[in-house]
């Protein structure tokens, strides 16, 4: 039974699009603080990679604590922790002082991941889930457009610096919204996680796996080109500021893709039909990325890839726990930690290689080989 307290779903989708915004703001910063603590482009793009696996660890805490404490506590803590990492990024003296920042920060960020999906699963049920994803992405969207741009502009005029005060305050202001507006979601009868016996069901759970490659895979795409783009656009000549406003290339179509999602469901299209297909037009573009390599012209496959993504994932999310809700939050948690590290190593071997379209490819080569399979028909027992 769903709750009868439903969260403003404008806070939600705030809460939601903190773990992406603040990150996409981070992308510009990386040049800068390859030169400032004077580590190399491949090594400033590990920061990515710490990152997400610190962000699984944090997945896997806030969804078991919204089980135990309650969604409200857990995503005030949450948000509390971001806002200390942003405080020890900011007077970072060397690069592992930064990386331990980073960690924490990453920790208190999962919190706007796993309980405001958790909370959503309290709120909606299953039908209402896909539609309400998809307006969730749409709204994700936005935030590269916001992320890239601020980002951008504030590493032109302030250095990294300006850009870790600003998630400060951000951290700051999302603490205080939540403390004031958010109602607790947890229904009476959520039963008491048992994560022993959980993660066992689950790893047995060969649809599950395929879906947590799914995302870790969709999420790769996007993410090296956070971690990786920067440094191609240095090369090519462009400023901080330049390479932010591409963002509003790549959001348009994440969500041009995230509204034709929502129009296809509305038609009574099927999800793992619209996941297929966006694996299909991932592949296209990744091909072509790999194609044109160290060229500007990159962006056009990139905003194919952003079109997938926001069909894709959607789909995958609304349908991937749907036999789990009784432990949403434990269920959650562990699901978020399986994609999260695969997608902090993925992203370990992408600041390794890179090279963007090699890593668009090749992930969206795997992605097509994690496709939910067509549905093969059962022969008919009529006799002629």
């Amino acid at each position: 039974m769903k709750t009868t307290t439903r969260p403003p779903l404008w806070l939600l989708t705030l809460l939601i699009m903190f773990p992406q915004l603040v990150e996409t703001i981070y992308s510009p910063a990386l040049p800068d603080i390859a030169t400032v603590f004077g580590v190399s482009h491949a090594r400033a793009s590990q920061t990515l990679s710490v990152y997400f696996i610190a962000f699984a660890v944090g997945v896997a805490l806030w969804g078991w604590l919204s089980d135990r404490l309650g969604r409200r506590p857990a995503m005030l803590l949450g948000l509390a922790c971001y806002g200390a990492g942003s405080a020890l990024a900011l007077i970072a003296t060397d690069f592992s002082m930064l990386l331990l920042a980073r960690v924490v920060a990453a920790l208190g960020a999962a919190a706007g991941s796993v309980v405001v999906q958790t909370m959503l699963r309290d709120s909606y049920d299953s039908t209402l889930l896909a539609r309400v994803f998809s307006v969730i992405g749409a709204a994700l969207a936005v935030s590269p457009v916001l992320g890239l741009i601020s980002g951008g502009w504030l590493v032109s005029g302030y250095g990294h610096l300006g850009v870790f005060t600003a998630l400060l305050a951000l951290a700051g202001l999302l603490l205080a919204l939540t403390a004031w507006i958010l109602p607790e979601t947890r229904p009476a009868n959520t039963a008491r996680p048992d994560m022993a016996k959980l993660a066992r069901r689950m790893a047995g759970d060969g649809a599950l796996w395929r879906n947590a490659m799914l995302v870790a895979l969709f999420n790769t795409m996007i993410f090296s080109y956070y971690s990786l783009a920067p440094f191609l656009f240095d090369k090519l000549g462009w400023s901080a500021t330049e390479f932010g406003w591409t963002g509003a290339a790549l959001a348009a179509a994440s969500l041009a893709g995230s509204l034709l999602n929502r129009k296809l469901l509305a038609r009574g299209g099927q999800t793992e039909a619209l996941v297929r297909q966006a694996c299909a037009l991932a592949l296209l573009s990744g091909l072509a990325a790999w194609l044109l390599r160290e060229s500007a012209w990159i962006l056009l496959p990139m905003a194919g890839v952003m079109v997938s993504f926001g069909i894709a994932l959607p789909n995958v999310m609304s349908q991937a726990l749907r036999h789990y809700r009784e432990q949403a939050g434990a269920a959650g948690a562990l699901f978020g930690l399986s994609y999260y590290l695969l997608l902090g190593a993925m992203l370990g071997l992408s600041g390794m290689v890179q090279q963007l379209g090699a890593v668009l490819a090749v992930c969206a080569l795997a992605a097509c080989l994690c496709r939910p399979q067509d549905q093969v028909p059962q022969p008919s027992l009529r006799t002629e």
